[in-house]
């Protein structure tokens, strides 16, 4: 069937079809990395309206509406959810291309049953009232909504100082909702707020004198963590350095100096991120633990919208300092001493796929199938181009055949299709190769490669035992 987003949507060969339809739609998701608030998963939230449950965090859709020229006031501000839903109603004919323009349309089908309606300002009212009808009936709870989606394992990201209690109340259900320890702010030693956090720190461990007592509190709360179910941890790293460890002493002062308000030299701060880094990457292998690192970001580019909103408002952007010689100095500090743990290696700048790609190749010690990860196309390269190019990139310099696969990185429980929209891109890829000669055509090495990339990878490292 042909049309905007229909059935057969990127699969155009006889292949691809037979691979989306008859063996990637309906396995299970493994959502390894996304920032759902726990809270709203275990007390099962519901929403009044669309308005709210569409665009309350979703930055993807505030940046096209700011683009599409939409006042502030009707994005992030004081305007009503039905005035914030007709502004995106309107920005949505201008977004055509955009995976959000995408995206958003299988929101609507997917959960709403809304099959073919296209939204703008003349199906704004149709889509309102029939979504809204719909939230106020059974199956549209927050965990209705995950169920409806068959997602088995929800990877929240969490801070070390989270108590866990929404993931505890979350235990035994059948969906597997697990922290991911995200512990940036005790790296970021030059931060306005790295100060007041080491004291929160502190009031919820030990006391914190140097820097092997801040390793020893972080100890702390990620066993605190990986007793609650924890199967990853996650670095947002805005710089990466080649840095040299520092000594204790010199350690020592620059945590000295930033709790008391002083600024550190850039080389404190390169010294006391490499060697919290390299102890953390050590605990993670102890503890059989994913270490993720999302690298190459600009973050809170627009001060007008850090001071205006706050972080996360869509003010972010591709960094393109250098990350080669950096990243290789992190691994190889903890490979030869065999303490690298599995590692998943995210770029936002693309150029950079092949990098990862090499870089995650060096470092494979024949224990695990893709032990170092070149991680999904993140962010800015969550596109289809974007996609198919980390996808090329690491079947011709790696092995796509290991990859994790697809995670949605969001903050909204509707974001869930864009498991389905990496699926069909993998199995028109696939479909295409197969076709063409590059890939024999074996329906079981095809069907395998499929289930692998989608599901079966994914579920062996952040479902099964390690």
């Amino acid at each position: 069937m042909t049309g905007f987003l229909q059935q057969d949507f990127l699969l155009d060969t006889a292949t691809a079809r037979r691979l989306f339809h008859e063996v990637a739609t309906d396995l299970p998701i493994v959502d390894y990395h996304n920032h759902l608030p726990p809270a709203e998963i275990s007390g099962d939230r519901t929403w009044e309206n669309l308005g709210e449950m569409w665009l309350a965090h979703d930055h993807y859709k505030w940046r096209v509406m700011r683009w599409a020229g939409i006042d502030e006031a009707r994005v992030t501000g004081a305007a009503t959810w039905r005035e914030k839903f007709d502004a995106f109603a309107e920005a949505m004919p201008r977004a055509v291309l955009n995976p959000v323009h995408h995206w958003s349309h299988l929101e609507l089908w997917r959960y709403f049953d809304l099959n073919g309606t296209v939204l703008s300002p003349a199906t704004a009212d149709n889509v309102w009232e029939a979504a809204n009808a719909q939230l106020g009936e059974k199956g549209y709870s927050a965990q209705s909504l995950l169920r409806k989606m068959n997602v088995e394992l929800v990877g929240t990201t969490d801070d070390p100082l989270d108590t866990l209690e929404h993931h505890a109340a979350m235990a035994g259900s059948d969906i597997r909702v697990v922290p991911t320890f995200r512990p940036d702010k005790s790296v970021q030693i030059e931060a306005p707020g790295f100060a007041a956090y080491i004291d929160s720190l502190e009031a919820l461990t030990h006391p914190i004198r140097s820097f092997d007592d801040l390793v020893a509190a972080l100890f702390l709360r990620l066993d605190h963590f990986v007793q609650h179910g924890c199967r990853a941890a996650d670095h947002g790293i805005n710089h990466l350095d080649a840095a040299d460890i520092l000594g204790a002493f010199d350690l020592d002062a620059a945590l000295k100096a930033a709790r008391q308000g002083q600024p550190v030299t850039p080389e404190q701060a390169a010294g006391h991120r490499a060697a919290l880094f390299d102890a953390l990457g050590r605990a993670y292998a102890a503890r059989g633990l994913v270490m993720q690192c999302h690298m190459n970001v600009v973050r809170n580019g627009a001060s007008r919208l850090l001071h205006g909103i706050g972080p996360d408002a869509g003010g972010d952007s591709m960094r393109d300092t250098d990350m080669a010689g950096p990243l290789n100095t992190l691994l190889d500090r903890l490979d030869r001493d065999g303490k690298l743990p599995r590692m998943v290696l995210y770029g936002l700048d693309p150029s950079r796929n092949p990098i990862l790609a090499a870089t995650a190749g060096t470092f494979q010690d024949g224990s695990v199938p893709g032990k170092i990860q070149a991680g999904a196309a993140w962010w800015f390269n969550d596109t289809l181009d974007g996609m198919e190019a980390q996808m090329r990139t690491l079947a011709q310099v790696g092995l796509l055949s290991t990859f994790l696969g697809m995670l949605t990185d969001s903050r909204s429980f509707l974001s869930f299709p864009r498991h389905e929209y990496f699926r069909r891109l993998l199995c028109g890829m696939i479909g295409r190769w197969a076709e063409t000669g590059h890939l024999p055509d074996d329906a079981d090495l095809l069907d395998r490669l499929v289930r692998d990339i989608c599901y079966n990878n994914a579920k062996s490292w952040f479902l099964e035992p390690q």
